[in-house]
C-alpha cells in the first residue's frame, strides 16, 4: 500500500496487488461526500424524511464512507445501521496514518474511526449511540445478504477494468433483492457497460454530475 494525498488534502491508498487507487486523486474526502452523503443518505433521508436508515456498502477499504456517514449520523441525530462487505482488509498500522479525522476537523472521532477497523468481524457494534456497524470478511458472491433490507447501497468496488466480475448484471440483480421498494444505489462508476448490467437487473438508472474531476455518477432505484 501507498499513501498518497489527493487535492483537498486527504488521503488515499494505492493498492499495488490490483493496480488501483481507493479514493480520488482529486479528494478522497469530497468525492465520497458528494457520490456516497450527497447523493446516496441526503437523497433518502430527504425524499423519505426517514431518520432510521439502513445502508449497505459493497467495498469498505479505507472505511472512510463509514466515518463520514457515522458522522452524519451524530450530527443529524440519525439511527444508521450499517454492513459492509471487504474481502482484502487493510492493516490497522497503515490506517493509523491516514489523515481522515484531522482533515475533517473531528479529532474527536479519532478512536471511534480505528474502531471501525478493530472491532471484530461478522458481529454488530454500537460504534457510537447513533452508528450500528457490521463488517463482513467475505466475498459479495458468497455472503447471503438479507432480502429488502436496505435504504442504500454504497456501491463502491474497485473499477470495472480491474474486477470486471463485479460489475455484472448477476451483481446487480443481487443488490436489487437486498434493497427496500424505492431504495438507491450510489456509486462512482458511470460506464455504459455497468448502466446496461443495472437495467438488465431491473434498476432505473440515473446518471447525475460527478465529483470534481469526474463528469457523470449512477444513482440506481429500486422501483416497484
Amino acid at each position: 500500500m501507498q499513501i498518497i494525498t489527493t487535492q483537498d488534502g486527504s488521503h488515499t491508498l494505492f493498492n499495488e496487488q490490483f493496480n488501483e487507487i481507493y479514493h480520488s486523486r482529486h479528494g478522497a474526502i469530497r468525492e465520497s461526500l458528494h457520490v456516497f452523503i450527497k447523493q446516496g443518505l441526503d437523497y433518502i433521508v430527504e425524499g423519505a424524511n426517514a431518520n432510521e436508515v439502513r445502508i449497505l456498502e459493497i467495498g469498505f477499504g479505507t472505511g472512510l464512507n463509514a466515518l463520514l456517514t457515522m458522522l452524519e449520523a451524530e450530527k443529524r441525530h440519525l439511527n444508521i445501521d450499517y454492513t459492509t462487505l471487504e474481502l482484502y482488509p487493510i492493516d490497522i498500522a497503515t490506517i493509523k496514518e491516514l489523515n481522515y479525522t484531522q482533515q475533517l476537523g473531528y479529532e474527536f472521532c479519532y478512536g471511534p474511526y480505528h474502531s471501525l477497523h478493530l472491532v471484530r468481524w461478522n458481529e454488530a457494534h454500537a460504534v457510537t449511540p447513533n452508528f450500528t456497524f457490521k463488517k463482513v470478511n467475505e466475498s459479495v458472491f458468497t455472503y447471503e445478504l438479507p432480502a429488502c433490507k436496505f435504504d442504500i447501497i454504497y456501491f463502491d468496488a474497485f473499477a470495472p477494468d480491474n474486477q470486471p466480475e463485479m460489475w455484472t448484471a448477476d451483481t446487480f440483480r443481487k443488490m436489487y433483492a437486498a434493497m427496500r421498494p424505492d431504495g438507491v444505489l450510489v456509486t462512482y462508476c458511470s460506464k455504459s457497460i455497468v448502466q446496461r448490467a443495472m437495467r438488465e437487473a431491473g434498476l432505473v438508472v440515473e446518471k447525475l454530475p460527478g465529483p470534481p474531476g469526474k463528469r457523470e455518477m449512477l444513482r440506481a432505484m429500486k422501483q416497484i
